[in-house]
């Protein structure tokens, strides 16, 4: 198995992503529930234009992020840090792919978003103390 189908099969196991955003001074984070697609390299998610993350993305597209879990060992410390730009899209798709992962998703009216991953480190240490997995578009 290569390094990056390891980071693949990470990111395609979790569901929720830090997203932070910002516009000048402004900057604020979020917790969001994801679909990554790999071959698009990105992440799909929902919400609102109104939302302050949202709201954000619609003036600078520019976001950063986490994906981790919460091991109780800094031995098993495994999780991916990204970069990338923030749209909103209405790939059918996508769509189809985010409800079928959150089917509570069919009943909500927030749009779509996709996140176009520019750049992926992967930090796991079971894999040795510090090992990094990295890969950018």
């Amino acid at each position: 198995m290569s390094d990056l189908s390891h980071l693949l099969r990470y990111l395609k196991k979790q569901h929720v992503l830090s997203l932070c955003t910002s516009d000048g001074d402004d900057l604020w984070c979020a917790n969001c529930f994801y679909v990554f697609d790999e071959a698009r390299m990105a992440f799909w998610l929902m919400t609102g234009t109104d939302t302050r993350h949202g709201a954000l993305m619609l003036h600078n597209s520019r976001v950063a992020g986490t994906v981790n879990g919460q091991p109780k060992s800094v031995l098993l410390i495994k999780g991916v840090q990204y970069r990338g730009h923030g749209r909103l899209t209405e790939d059918e798709q996508a769509l189809k792919a985010y409800q079928r992962r959150f089917p509570v998703a069919k009943k909500v009216t927030a749009p779509l978003w996709e996140i176009a991953i520019e750049e992926l480190k992967m930090t796991d240490n079971a894999l040795g103390f510090g090992s990094k997995i990295v890969w950018q578009r």
